[in-house]
């Protein structure tokens, strides 16, 4: 399998954490600079131009949590991230589709108008979106209350995207003290190695977040 990734990408850093989680080896496409070949290859097979992407023999999977879904079909059932009682795994996917459109979403849109020229920014949308993150923060502090994970006893698919989406989110919007419950759970996924291993890959770059990366993390 080929990934087409950056280490300092958060969709990026979601697929990885499952790559490692179930040790699946992977030959490395990292999309560094206009004239990496790895670049040509990755504008060539998806013109979205957006990763990860993964590649093996003939499929190409484009999104991270398809990326995981294609993973996942590799490994034992015990070791899944996507749960095997539908019910469950319903509510796994659930929880994915949060992380990713309520906390990844606004807090990207915050970024990107961080590196738009002034003249172009958009304060109105801005503004949305930290609104969208403040009652996201609000909603999953009252959902990790006596949880340990997103949505069951184990990390999941859900973890995967909660862990890099929440590292950058309070870097982006910080999550007030009050939620109490967002920060401990945020504490567990850095404790977790398949994230800690992401993140610190992802050191080098942490020169180019455009709001300042803060030394705590």
């Amino acid at each position: 399998m080929q990934l087409y990734y950056h280490p300092f990408s958060s969709y990026s850093q979601k697929a990885l954490i499952a790559l490692y989680e179930y040790d699946l080896p992977f030959e490395r496409r990292v999309l560094e600079g206009p004239d990496c070949p790895a670049v040509h290859e990755w504008a060539q097979m998806w013109p979205v131009k957006r990763f990860p992407v993964l590649v093996e023999g003939d499929r190409t999977i484009v999104e991270a949590t398809c990326v995981i879904e294609y993973l996942t079909l590799q490994v034992p059932a015990s070791q899944r991230l996507i749960l095997e009682d539908p019910q469950a795994a319903l509510e796994v996917r659930m929880m994915d589709r949060i992380f990713d459109n309520y906390v990844s979403t606004p807090q990207q849109k915050i970024v990107f108008d961080a590196l738009r020229a002034a003249e172009h920014r958009d304060a109105y949308g801005v503004n949305e979106a930290r609104q969208m993150l403040e009652t996201a923060y609000a909603w999953l502090d009252k959902r990790m209350a006596g949880r340990e994970w997103a949505a069951s006893d184990r990390p999941t698919l859900a973890d995967c995207g909660a862990a890099p989406f929440l590292f950058y989110a309070h870097w982006t919007h910080p999550i007030g003290d009050q939620f109490t419950h967002v920060h401990a759970y945020r504490k567990r996924l850095f404790a977790w190695p398949s994230f800690a291993r992401a993140v610190d890959e992802a050191r080098p770059y942490r020169k180019y977040f455009p709001l300042g990366a803060p030394d705590a993390d």
